[in-house]
């Protein structure tokens, strides 16, 4: 997507809000002023010679920040850890909404990434490209856990001792952005605006290490990643228990990923959905409570999926479709969804990352502003639509495959 195209988004999303009255906008103004003279001052320094690294640490700040690394370095292992992760901090902390979001998130990013060995995707997929794909997904989740994670740590160490310690974020190469946020928020709250804040870091730390890199471009450029957006079947679900101990799905469709206002926009839904309809939000919590996440999507649909393979499957033999109105036909197998421990192996990131600060100006100060829940909140019935529209390439695919 090209830069006029970003800025009319933005500027359209922006005034959609304004005339919905979703719009915080003294908080806008104030946050882009200490923004505005954080990089002067920055600026000042640098053509005076100084140099901008964070100033000596005291003894008990540096073994915080050793055990901080430490412990992110070990959960930032795999999906599965990750998404636990997240789970323990929102359950020690419900003020850290964000941190619940990112759960059911990271949750969505485990099932894209098992989907690439499962019974569907895999079987439209050429030599490589579940590799490729899989590289792309974990590199986007890795980045995204070891930038926030330690804001989420430092907080709750904050909280802890009493008095703010995010003078320490510049030994996480965090954004000013987000220090001039925590210290707001230590001195005057505001959970959904943290929580916005957050998704616009996050969102910018995947278009600096992921979209923008050069050797994921095939991944983007590839059909199989293009033909996801146009068929809309790029949906991001929250599984939900009812009252009635029912699954329902929640969630809403991702327009592009490759606009980072587009990605920016759908946290902002997904958050509305999430802390905005108590229904939802209750059971989103009954749902992370009870279901430990394995990214077999067989955690909340066991009647369409299984983890368990029952037998040797050639991705090459005719695929028939098994579904039919909200279950299986009858006498159909299960949709074989695997774990992630079944399907790919841990992999340490050695590419590094740039550790230079995304925040470069004020300019991601006016995405601050948040939304209302979509009354269309429950897309149950589109998820199947979608499933049995995949099923459907899927079969057509494997029929013509085999008669070659």
């Amino acid at each position: 997507m090209g830069a006029w195209q970003e800025r009319w988004l933005t500027f359209w999303k922006r005034w959609r809000a304004r005339a919905e009255g979703t719009v915080e906008v003294q908080a806008e103004r104030e946050i882009a002023h200490l923004l505005r003279e954080q990089l002067r001052s920055e600026r000042l320094r640098q053509e005076r010679g100084e140099r901008l690294d964070p100033p000596p640490l005291s003894e008990e700040d540096e073994r915080l920040v050793r055990q901080i690394r430490r412990e992110t370095d070990v959960r930032n292992r795999n999906n599965i850890t990750r998404t636990q992760a997240y789970w323990e901090v929102y359950d020690r902390s419900r003020e850290l909404h964000w941190a619940l979001l990112a759960h059911m998130v990271s949750r969505n990013g485990g099932y894209q990434m098992t989907d690439l060995k499962g019974d569907l995707i895999a079987r439209a997929m050429e030599a490589g490209e579940h590799e490729r794909f899989f590289q792309f997904l974990e590199r986007a989740n890795r980045s995204i856990f070891g930038d926030a994670y330690p804001q989420l740590l430092l907080y709750e160490a904050s909280r802890k001792q009493g008095r703010p310690l995010f003078h320490l974020l510049p030994c996480f190469a965090i954004s000013r952005f987000m220090r001039i946020i925590w210290e707001r928020y230590w001195a005057q709250g505001d959970e959904e605006l943290l929580t916005i804040a957050l998704v616009i870091n996050e969102q910018n730390m995947v278009e600096q290490h992921v979209v923008q890199q050069e050797r994921f471009k095939p991944v983007i450029e590839s059909f199989e990643f293009q033909a996801q957006t146009y068929l809309n079947l790029t949906q991001v679900i929250f599984p939900y228990l009812t009252e009635e101990n029912r699954t329902e799905l929640a969630g809403c469709v991702v327009d592009t990923f490759l606009s980072l206002t587009e990605r920016i926009d759908t946290g902002r839904r997904l958050y509305a959905i999430l802390f905005g309809i108590a229904e939802v939000h209750a059971g989103v919590v009954r749902f992370a409570k009870r279901t430990p996440h394995t990214a077999s999507r067989a955690d909340y649909f066991r009647h369409l999926y299984t983890a368990e393979r029952s037998q040797p499957c050639l991705l090459s033999e005719r695929y028939d479709p098994r579904v039919e109105g909200d279950a299986l036909r009858p006498g159909a197998k299960p949709i074989y969804s695997p774990s992630l421990w079944a399907s790919w192996p841990d992999v340490p990131d050695r590419t590094g990352g740039s550790e230079a600060d995304w925040c470069r100006s004020t300019a991601a100060v006016v995405q601050l502003f948040a939304a209302r829940p979509s009354e269309a909140y429950n897309i149950s019935e589109l998820y199947m639509d979608n499933l049995k529209l995949v099923e459907r390439a899927v079969a057509a695919e494997s029929w013509i495959k085999a008669d070659e």
